[in-house]
């Protein structure tokens, strides 16, 4: 409900984050206390499940997790025996990251997890209200990705506090 006092924006926006904190609780009750995984440590996972092999900047890329956080997932999964890294014998900088078979076991057992979520969430709309959504989340990441002549994201220049 908007009151006549707020920014219609700005509820929207908390309105979103509490969706976003809606579709976190299967995670949380579901999978991260059995499976002992962070939502980093998962999302990453998934992702390499997904692609098969791929570069934490890639993931980074993919998720909109910041490197750092990836770094720190890679290290866990990788102590934990869920995933492999290998150096590119091209590119010495680069490190491939791809599954063990551990990490090929936990992601075939989570895998249906999202894709109940994804059915629960989207299961009453349209097709045309889906893609409709689908259109607006992509010119929100869009815009949220968009970056200046320098590289720097235009998002976080113009959210910053003076």
């Amino acid at each position: 409900m908007v009151h006549a006092d707020e920014n219609r924006e700005v509820v929207l926006l908390h309105r979103l984050l509490k969706l976003h904190n809606r579709l976190m609780a299967p995670f949380s009750t579901h999978l991260a206390h059995r499976y002992r995984i962070s939502l980093n440590e998962f999302r990453l996972l998934m992702m390499v499940g997904s692609l098969g092999r791929t570069a934490s900047h890639e993931v980074a890329e993919l998720t909109g997790v910041n490197p750092m956080s990836i770094s720190r997932a890679v290290a866990t999964l990788k102590r934990h025996g869920r995933l492999v890294v290998e150096t590119d014998a091209t590119n010495r900088r680069r490190k491939w990251l791809s599954l063990s078979k551990e990490g090929k076991r936990l992601y075939q057992l989570m895998l249906p997890q999202g894709e109940k979520v994804a059915h629960y969430l989207f299961g009453k709309l349209e097709q045309d209200e889906l893609a409709g959504f689908e259109s607006i989340v992509d010119k929100l990441l869009e815009r949220l990705d968009a970056e200046d002549e320098d590289g720097t994201s235009r998002f976080l220049n113009r959210t910053r506090l003076a």
